[in-house]
């Protein structure tokens, strides 16, 4: 036998440690005059891009920021929201963009759990600034003026963006991670439930979940990637080190607004953007008119809650051909994909958006996906009836939650990690969500899947969103209660809906009660069911008839 590992050790020379910062490096140094960031009158090439983020890392070390030190970021999807994921993790700090849509309490929590030393913010979030600078007297405050959106200046006391990077050396020397195990973001949970949690990401995930995104997608070079998905949430899904890995463009938008993203898509040839399932639906829901000037295909990934078959159909009718992917933030956004097959295209519409309504297969570098009982930890059969819960393993997995190793603990627990999802495994290897585990309505002994109900109703022309919640019944233990928004100008009843309901669904299955109102929605555009399901719990134990069987 032979030994290939005799005086063939890492070097230097044949073993770097992975980074996505490399992608930027590489972008300039072959494709440093194509365009990297557009928005507005701001048009930036690749090597004014890394110049850029270069002196943002010069200056940060200039400052006494290093190595496993937190800087935060308060920040829309503007270019120096692309910059700092380069700049910061360049000058060997840890990033932490925060979700601009957070109360002060929620901030200040996570800024003094990260220890941030630093904290960059848009003028826009002036007041919550400086709430934030007047309890932590160490935060180092640098304010970005976005003049393209005419946002209030930088007040007095406050470092300004662009004179920080003015005092970084445009050749400073950054130097890539000692070790790719090393820290390069901090991502919060939504903490609906107690605290949030930190969750950390190392330079390896991250460069390899960049590269996935690229492989799942079939992403070309100079991709024209518009910004609609908050570059806060999942660092973007991983996306602004993958567009940097192709030398595309970063369109980047402000604030969603339906009829301004079909316009920047005629306008910059937009190719493709990423979004959540209401932002997929605001999108189909326009007027025919405002798509004009979009004559060439447009692909787009969708994630966040399982998308309905009903809109998946509306997308493709669009001419927008979509991706569905799943993951969470602890697997650095997406890490599985619903990877079409050869003959789902000679199927019929319905069939086509069953299909594509799943949550799929693993990403190409993540190492596995599986269903699992979570008490015996052996697989589910792969029968698509028995209930699992949905477990990652492999490169596109967090450190762990910081300063929580019980929370990590039990998240890993059984070498897997445990999203918390219920789902069953087909028999083709695809996973499909039936629920997350607090959102079965168990009704008489019988388990309903609210996602089940939600895409019967989603089926409705009138529906633009919908929320299938637990409702207390003192017969049943609960019962489905549907919280409905309607698209502009549509008019339902509930007895409408329900018997639109009992033409798809069990009876057992078909909402006892709906209310038609807007919908609570995150920052990202996940409906908040933990408010729908307290508002249907303030609603007392109801009783209903039973259901006819």
């Amino acid at each position: 036998m032979t030994d290939f590992n005799n005086d063939l050790g890492r070097r230097h020379v044949n073993f770097v440690a992975l980074t996505p910062l490399d992608f930027i490096a590489r972008a300039a140094e072959v494709y440093g005059e194509r365009p990297a960031v557009v928005y507005g009158a701001v048009r930036r090439s690749w090597a004014q891009t890394h110049a850029r983020a270069v002196r943002l890392a010069s200056a940060l070390q200039t400052r006494g920021i290093g190595r496993n030190d937190t800087v935060a970021v308060l920040l829309p999807n503007i270019p120096e929201m692309v910059e700092v994921h380069f700049g910061v993790p360049m000058s060997g700090a840890v990033l932490n963009t925060l979700n601009t849509r957070l109360d002060a309490a929620a901030l200040l929590f996570m800024l003094r759990h990260g220890e941030a030393k630093a904290l960059i913010v848009d003028t826009e979030y002036l007041a919550l600034a400086e709430q934030m600078r007047a309890a932590l007297p160490g935060l180092i405050v640098i304010g970005v003026q976005d003049v393209q959106a005419d946002m209030p200046p930088i007040p007095a006391g406050w470092l300004r963006y662009e004179d920080l990077l003015a005092q970084g050396d445009p050749h400073f020397a950054w130097q890539p991670p000692a070790d790719e195990w090393d820290a390069i973001a901090l991502n919060y949970t939504s903490g609906t439930t107690g605290d949030p949690k930190g969750v950390v990401y190392h330079h390896r995930g991250a460069a390899i979940n960049a590269l996935s995104n690229i492989l799942e997608w079939d992403l070309p070079k100079h991709a024209v990637y518009l910004w609609t998905l908050p570059m806060f949430h999942c660092n973007g899904w991983c996306f602004p080190w993958t567009i940097a890995a192709r030398a595309g463009v970063n369109v980047c938008l402000r604030k969603f607004d339906a009829r301004q993203v079909l316009e920047l898509i005629a306008a910059e040839r937009v190719t493709h953007y990423c979004g959540a399932p209401i932002v997929q639906s605001a999108l189909a829901s326009t007027p025919p008119e405002w798509r004009n000037g979009i004559h060439h295909r447009v692909s787009t990934m969708v994630a966040g809650a399982p998308p309905s078959p009903a809109v998946i159909a509306q997308m493709a009718a669009m001419g927008f051909d979509l991706t569905h992917v799943y993951g969470l933030t602890e697997v650095y956004g997406p890490a599985t994909v619903c990877a079409k097959q050869d003959g789902w295209d000679q199927l019929d519409a319905a069939a086509q958006a069953q299909l594509n309504a799943r949550q799929g297969v693993r990403y190409h570098l993540q190492a596995g996906v599986s269903v699992r009982d979570p008490e015996t930890m052996q697989p589910v059969p792969a029968d698509g009836e028995t209930l699992g819960e949905i477990m990652f393993r492999g490169n596109i997995c967090m450190k762990g939650y910081l300063k929580n190793p019980r929370a990590t603990e039990e998240a890993f627990a059984g070498d897997w990690f445990h999203t918390g999802d219920l789902a069953v495994m087909s028999a083709d290897g695809y996973v499909r969500i039936k629920d997350r585990s607090k959102d079965i309505i168990i009704s008489g002994g019988e388990n309903i899947s609210s996602i089940e109900v939600e895409d019967a109703i989603y089926q409705h022309p009138a529906v633009v969103a919908v929320a299938v919640v637990a409702l207390p019944d003192t017969k049943w233990g609960e019962v489905p209660c549907a919280f409905v928004e309607l698209r502009a100008g549509a008019a339902l009843t509930e007895q409408e809906l329900i018997a639109h309901c009992k033409t798809l669904l069990a009876s057992f299955k078909v909402p006892k009660r709906v209310v038609f109102k807007e919908l609570p929605k995150t920052s990202t555009g996940k409906i908040q069911k933990f408010a729908l399901r307290a508002e249907a719990g303030s609603a007392g134990a109801i009783s209903y008839e039973a259901p006819a069987t």
